[in-house]
């Protein structure tokens, strides 16, 4: 059970998102955010705080009547739930809720404990806010999501609860919840943040990395199935680049090649009797999707570490504003709602999602392509040839998914819209950034879904079980157990679709 104290990790959430375990608060923290509070309280008193006796953006010129503050909070929620769009992923919702308790619990916010409190037990208790895909610009935070997160823990919105979408009013009864004590800035501490494009982004980076181990596998795999040379993935020639992540991807390449019999040495065959032979009839050396693997993964392994290391710094960071000081006894004004760090990280990952994709689909090309593997039948038909289609018809799919990944790539970060009656005159769209990779992500494992059933298929052809490699075998046996051998031509897509989830369901 994961014990919320100082900082989150990656294994924190992972156990809190995907594991479902429950979240406990540690005294320690309920102090500090109790310190928060009890100091906010006594300081505005007689002070112009933003957010708790002034309007908000650009009506904070307003100055709002002691008898009012609270309602300004409400009114703050209510009309700011403003989402459209279909409704995000409870994964993704959680991920959220799991964000913004953190960065609130870290002393800064001047929030009611109760706030933290009832967010850890929708968590633990697993009911999830209606929070909608569309309406953060993401810079004075996520300010439309997060208003539906705050709109549930006033008690009003919606929730889905037990597989079904009810009123939180009533959930609440049920449930014996009360809504949160709204005393000071509690909307706008709720509001104010990049919790939603944070906590979207972690549960990315955690698929990421699984699209990216099952990338490797596919691979590795594939260097077996064409008897491809092993001096590309030697530690000798990787190492000479001082790149980490296209050492590691050689490294793990090698291990699971280990007890191949497919993969060959060159200096048996191409460097030993062939020097006077004039044409070769095989492959001197690779094509560059099997060749430069590590190359082109390795910016990948590298990237996602990098991103990996920013979202986890901004979920343990203060991202709303004001800033509450209560050693200094000061509260600062500024921006650390804004999320392009988010932004950029989004961007990065998406972009090199996109180009695992890529690869996948051209490893995918070159086995259907009998004329470049000049070792499998055309489409990896294991039927009869023009009778039969093989695989054929996902390749459409495959390339058509590429396709919009490229396109999907294009950056949010460099793409604002000033709005707010220019308030806001530069914004990150770290949200719309952090859901388009989510999109990439989604259809990357269906790229490569398609070309691990066509590894399979490849694998049946060439009847390889005796020489295959005990990581490629594993391979086969967990996709083969969800794909036949295709002699006659089946309705693809439940296929497709069932290895997708497999894969994005499952370590590799």
């Amino acid at each position: 059970m994961p014990v919320l104290k100082e900082a989150l990790t990656l294994a924190d959430f992972f156990a809190v998102i995907f594991e479902k375990e429950p979240l406990e608060l540690h005294q320690s923290l309920l102090k500090r955010v109790e310190e928060s509070f009890s100091f906010l309280k006594t300081f505005s008193e007689n002070k112009v705080i933003y957010g708790v006796n002034t309007g908000f953006g650009p009506m904070a010129q307003y100055k709002i009547d002691d008898a009012d503050r609270i309602q300004l909070q409400y009114n703050l929620i209510r009309s700011h739930a403003s989402g459209t769009g279909k409704p995000l992923a409870p994964m993704y919702v959680r991920a959220a809720m799991l964000a913004r308790l953190n960065t609130l619990s870290l002393g800064h916010s001047g929030v009611h404990p109760s706030a933290i409190k009832l967010m850890a037990t929708l968590l633990n208790k697993d009911i999830i806010p209606l929070i909608y895909e569309h309406g953060g610009v993401g810079a004075s935070g996520d300010l439309v999501q997060l208003a539906h997160l705050a709109l549930v823990l006033i008690g009003e919105g919606e929730v889905f609860y037990k597989g079904e979408r009810k009123a939180t009013a009533d959930v609440f009864a049920a449930e014996g919840l009360a809504p949160i004590t709204v005393a000071l800035r509690e909307g706008l501490a709720l509001m104010n943040g990049t919790s939603v494009m944070t906590g979207i982004g972690i549960v990315n980076t955690m698929y990421a990395k699984r699209l990216l181990d099952w990338a490797i596998i596919g691979s590795a795999a594939i260097n077996e199935i064409v008897e491809a040379y092993d001096d590309h993935l030697s530690e000798e020639i990787n190492g000479t680049k001082k790149h980490v992540g296209q050492r590691e991807i050689a490294k793990q390449m090698r291990a699971h090649l280990a007890d191949s019999q497919l993969v060959r040495k060159r200096d048996q065959h191409l460097y030993k009797g062939n020097n006077h032979t004039p044409v070769f009839k095989e492959k001197v050396q690779e094509y560059y999707s099997l060749r430069c693997v590590p190359q082109i993964l390795g910016p990948v392994w590298d990237t996602l570490k990098m991103v990996e290391k920013i979202l986890i710094e901004e979920v343990n960071s203060a991202n709303d504003n004001p800033i509450i000081d209560v050693e200094k006894q000061q509260v600062y004004h500024g921006g650390n709602f804004h999320g392009d760090y988010v932004s950029l990280e989004m961007d990065k990952l998406k972009l090199v999602i996109t180009k695992l994709s890529m690869l996948s689909e051209r490893q995918l090309n070159y086995l259907l392509n009998a004329k470049l593997n000049d070792k499998l039948p055309p489409f990896v038909n294991l039927g009869k040839l023009g009778l039969n289609f093989g695989m054929q018809g996902v390749q459409f799919t495959a390339t058509s998914t590429t396709a919009e990944n490229q396109t999907l790539s294009n950056p949010m970060y460099v793409h604002s819209i000033p709005n707010n009656n220019d308030n806001q005159d530069i914004v990150s769209m770290g949200t719309n950034a952090a859901l388009l990779t989510k999109k990439v992500i989604e259809n990357g494992f269906e790229v490569l879904g398609i070309e691990l059933i066509t590894i399979v298929q490849a694998i049946e052809y060439m009847d390889f079980d005796s020489k295959l490699s005990s990581g490629t075998k594993k391979l086969y046996n967990r996709i083969r157990a969800m794909v036949p051998a295709f002699t006659e031509d089946p309705i693809m897509y439940p296929y497709v679709n069932e290895v997708k989830q497999y894969l994005m369901n499952n370590q590799a």
